[in-house]
């Protein structure tokens, strides 16, 4: 059975956008553009044929059209897409590999238990978001303001609104 996506759900890096650094994420993760660093996903992460990655793609599944220099750790399916090239190891439990792709590593089948022991030092380095800050008390009442004397009235303009 296909498991249906909420697109709302899905990060997205488009062509032309260049990151750096570390993405973590619940979701799935789209690449069409370029990004150094590491992707850690719970979801599927699908990289297109543009796509050019440097460093770690850690993940549930990966569907890989682009380039990429590092290292895949993949709990369930690896794909290699035809118009891939991949210099660096694959660590996963099924790899399924088109015609035409290019792959230099080394590969190594893996179990669930396998993939939690190689992926936690390297996730447990990713920082956690921080806790919420706790709800502020609620203000104590405002003392009555002291009223001030009564301005004397303007005098009414002899201007009339234009066009009246």
């Amino acid at each position: 059975m296909e498991q249906t996506v909420n697109v709302n759900e899905v990060s997205r890096i488009s062509a032309g956008t260049v990151i750096k650094g570390e993405i973590t994420s619940p979701n799935d993760i789209r690449i069409d553009g370029r990004f150094d660093g590491q992707v850690c996903s719970k979801g599927r992460v699908v990289v297109g044929e543009k796509a050019v990655v440097k460093g770690d793609v850690i993940c549930q599944n990966v569907d890989f059209w682009g380039s990429m220099k590092g290292n895949f750790y993949v709990k369930d399916t690896l794909a290699l897409k035809s118009t891939c090239k991949v210099d660096g190891d694959l660590n996963t439990r099924r790899l399924q590999m088109d015609l035409d792709a290019v792959f230099n590593g080394n590969c190594r089948m893996i179990s669930e238990t396998e993939f939690a022991k190689l992926t936690e030092p390297i996730v447990g380095s990713v920082p956690k978001a921080p806790a919420p800050a706790p709800a502020a008390a609620p203000a104590a009442p405002a003392a009555p303001a002291a009223t001030a004397p009564e301005a004397p009235a303007q005098p009414q303009s002899r201007l009339r609104p234009f066009g009246k």
